[in-house]
This record gives structure tokens, sequence and C-alpha cells, in this order.
């Protein structure tokens, strides 16, 4: 077959139904706009209260940073073909948004089993948890999220646009995710399902290990308090993040840990959803604002802006 090159390529999207996409461009306008003012505000709320000046309050301002930049990097592309039906991007755009998503996807992962640790060194050795989780400490953990997740990013667009695209230039997903990309290249796509897969399996089970292996530490130490008011707010907090943990690993482990010839594209577009869109919006309802020193911190936050307009008026 004649190589043909592909400068551009035409997104189909969710749905081809007229009748849906102003209705879905609404939903998901609404929901692009609540990641953002809850995962800003809560950086913005950490950053400004000292209160909030911990390991734990540290990483969770860089995991609303992350879901504000992945859910960016999706999002605003899909509203704009609901909006406009123009579901052409280009070739370089595609590139991006691969890179974008892919690396804060992989840093999300090591984040959240980062967290686990902090928690493991919170509940299990209280007394020396100044000095194992040190800033020190927690900026390194950080930045080898942040570096793990570019790094494979980088190798997967690598792989990906070293192919070519001679068969159509038609993703059939709503935005250029790897496994759709693959489907239309007419070269030997074996190294690169091999790299996905691997790279995809090495991440999410070194974390969840880690994950696991953190809360199961945890719940032996839970069962071994005394106080069952401090076991029940201790078993509340964790149902709450592993349900997360479980909605995020288990998407990604159903679109990637799987050979090509199985995807379902369709069934694949309705995972991506969540952990491209729902995941990021609730990320900061089920880590923090639940938690009593978030809603004192934000109180705090509303109070001063009242005192201010007042003092301006």
């Amino acid at each position: 077959m004649e190589n043909i090159k592909v400068t551009e390529f035409i997104l189909l999207g969710l749905t081809d139904a007229l009748e849906l996409q102003v209705p879905l461009f609404m939903v998901f306008t609404l929901i692009y706009l609540f990641t953002l003012v809850r995962n800003l505000g809560m950086i913005l709320l950490i950053l400004l209260d000292s209160r909030l000046h911990t390991p734990m309050y540290f990483f969770l301002s860089n995991l609303s940073l992350v879901d504000c930049i992945y859910s960016s990097a999706v999002t605003p592309k899909v509203m704009e073909g609901l909006l406009t039906g123009d579901k052409t991007i280009s070739y370089n755009a595609c590139a991006a948004q691969m890179f974008f998503f892919a690396g804060f996807t992989v840093a999300e992962s090591f984040l959240l089993a980062s967290m686990a640790l902090d928690r493991h060194a919170a509940v299990c050795k209280p007394l020396h948890y100044t000095t194992t989780m040190t800033s020190t400490v927690c900026v390194l953990m950080v930045t080898a999220s942040y570096t793990c997740g570019l790094l494979q990013a980088s190798i997967h667009v690598a792989f990906t646009f070293h192919l070519s695209f001679c068969r159509s230039n038609v993703i059939n997903h709503f935005f250029c995710d790897i496994p759709p990309l693959l489907a239309l290249s007419c070269s030997n796509i074996y190294t690169n399902e091999i790299v996905l897969f691997t790279l995809a399996a090495f991440d999410t089970f070194f974390t969840l290990l880690v994950i696991l292996t953190s809360y199961s530490f945890i719940l032996v130490t839970i069962l071994r308090m005394h106080s069952s008011e401090g076991q029940k707010k201790a078993f509340s907090t964790c149902a709450s993040h592993l349900t997360a943990i479980s909605i995020f690993y288990g998407t990604i482990t159903f679109m990637y840990l799987q050979p090509n010839s199985s995807h379902s594209m369709n069934t694949d577009k309705m995972a991506s959803v969540f952990y491209r869109m729902i995941i990021p919006m609730l990320n900061p309802l089920v880590y923090s604002l639940r938690n009593k020193e978030v809603n004192s911190a934000f109180l705090k936050a509303v109070g001063k802006a009242k005192s201010s307009l007042v003092l301006v008026c």
C-alpha cells in the first residue's frame, strides 16, 4: 500500500447523533469548569493556608495540578468538536495531546502511590512521621513521579509517531489515544504493543503493589486501635481513597492491559470518559473536601474575602 503523508487526523468523537451534540457539550463544559474550579481552588487554598503546609496536602496539591493538566489536554478539544463540528486535529497537536495525557496519567499513578506511603507513615509510624516525610523526601517523590510520567510519555510519542499512517487518518476515539492510532498504522506495530503493554503493566503493578502493601499495614494498625471512633474515621477515609484508586486503575487496566485485537473502541471511549473527565472532577471531593482541616481553611478564606469586600465597599 502506498505510504501517504498524514498532516492531520479526524477524531470521530463519542457519537454521531446530532441531537446529542449540544447536550454533551453542556455536560462536558460543566464537568470541565467544575474540575478546574475544584482543583485550582484546592491548590490555592493549600498555598494560602499555612496549616495545610504538610506532606499530605503537598501531594494533594500536585494531584490537583496533574488532574488540571491532563483534563485540559483532552476535554477542550472534545468540547470544540461538539460545538463546531470540527473534529480535525493536526499531526503535531495529536502528538502533543498524547504526550500530556500519557505523561500526567503516569505521574498521577505514582503520586497516588506516594500518597499511600505518606498515609502509611502517618498511621503506622506517627512518632517518626516528621523525620520520615521531610520536605526533601516529599519533593523527591513528586519529582520522581513527574520524571517517570514525562519519560514514558516521550517513549510512547516517539514509538507511535515513528509509524507510517497510510490506511486512514480517522481516529475512532474522542482524543489521540495510543490503541486507535496503532490501528491506523500500516507499519509493523508488534514492538509498539510490547512497549505499551510493558510500560502500562509496570506502572500499574508497581504502584498498586506500593498502595496495597501500604494499606495492608494501615489496616492492621487500624484493627489494633482501641478507639471505635478512630477506627470508624480511618476506615471511612481509606474506603473513599481506595474507591477512587479502584476506578482509576480499573479503567487503565481495562484500556491498556489487553491485546490490541481485544479492544472495542466504543467500550474504550466510555471507559476513557471516566478517567479523563470524571476522575479529575471527583478527586478533590474524594481526597480532601471531606477533610475538616480543608473545610476549616475554606471557611477561613471565605471569611477573609467577605471582610475584604466589606472594607472595599
